[in-house]
C-alpha cells in the first residue's frame, strides 16, 4: 500500500482557505488538472455520498466520493469509484488548521491506495507533485491574486 502526506502553509486565514476547499464539486474552478466537475444526480456537494464526476484536461474521467465532512474540524475524506489510472482503493483526507502566528493555514493532504507491483514510486510521483502539489500552488496563487485585488 502506498501512503502519501504533503502537507502546506497558506499566508491567508483559515476559514477563507476552507471556504474553497469544502465546496467538493468546487475544484474545477482552483485545480489546474481539473476542466469540469458535477455532483451526480443533481445531489448538493456538502452531503456525505456525493459522487462527483469530473474531466481532467487530458480528457480523462473520474468519479469520487464524498465519505467524511466536518466544519468543525475544518476536514473531508474521499475515495477513488472510477480512475483510468490504477489507483485501487484510494482515500484521501484534507485537513485544515489555524496557524495562529501570523493568521495563516496549515494544510494537510493525505491518501493510500494500492497499485500494481512496480508502479509504486510512479504514481506516488503522479498524485503528489501533479495532484497535490499542484492543488497547493494553484490555492496559494488563487488567494494572493485575491489579496492583490482587495488591497488596490
Amino acid at each position: 500500500m502506498v501512503k502519501i502526506l504533503r502537507s502546506t502553509v497558506l499566508d491567508a486565514p483559515v476559514d477563507m482557505v476552507w471556504a474553497v476547499l469544502r465546496d467538493f464539486n468546487g475544484h474545477d474552478q482552483w485545480h489546474p488538472a481539473v476542466r469540469s466537475s458535477q455532483i451526480e444526480r443533481g445531489r448538493d456537494g456538502d452531503r456525505i455520498g456525493a459522487v462527483r464526476r469530473f474531466i481532467l484536461t487530458d480528457g480523462s474521467e473520474l468519479r469520487e466520493q464524498l465519505l467524511t465532512l466536518s466544519d468543525l474540524e475544518m476536514s473531508f475524506s474521499y475515495c477513488l469509484l472510477e480512475t483510468p489510472v490504477p489507483l485501487f482503493n484510494y482515500v484521501a483526507h484534507v485537513r485544515l488548521i489555524p496557524v495562529t502566528d501570523g493568521d495563516a493555514t496549515f494544510w494537510e493532504w493525505s491518501c493510500r491506495f494500492d497499485t500494481p507491483k512496480g508502479r509504486e514510486a510512479e504514481l506516488e510521483a503522479l498524485v503528489g507533485a501533479q495532484i497535490y502539489q499542484a492543488g497547493f500552488d494553484a490555492i496559494r496563487a488563487q488567494l494572493n491574486a485575491e489579496a492583490e485585488h482587495a488591497d488596490g
